[in-house]
């Protein structure tokens, strides 16, 4: 399996409402040093609808700002029908969404 295969992969195991960061897909993935390739093998998502790409943030829980499939707000948009919710400065709050929380 291709290093892009098991980032999509783990990408897929993020169920709807959570969201995980780069350095978690990449650690599912199975190296946690694949964070950049993690960006790279999401923007070249062959399948949109089965990878849920838009349940990866960065550390902070800030979208891209140039989302890939859509453009600029649409991943947020994306999120919140997952019923993500965001706080005032527009990151997801990680406390409550990532799939690392309780």
């Amino acid at each position: 399996m291709s290093t892009y295969e098991k980032i999509y992969e783990a990408v897929k195991k993020i169920p709807k409402g959570r969201v995980a960061t780069y350095k978690q897909v990449a650690a599912m993935a199975g190296n946690p040093g694949w964070a950049r390739a993690v960006g790279n093998a999401l923007h070249k998502n062959p399948d949109p609808e089965g990878i849920p790409c838009y349940r990866v943030v960065n550390r902070e829980g800030r979208p891209a700002p140039g989302f890939a499939f859509g453009g600029e707000g649409v991943q947020r948009e994306l999120l919140e029908r997952d019923g993500v919710e965001f706080d005032e400065k527009g990151r997801v709050i990680m406390e409550r969404y990532n799939i690392a929380a309780r």
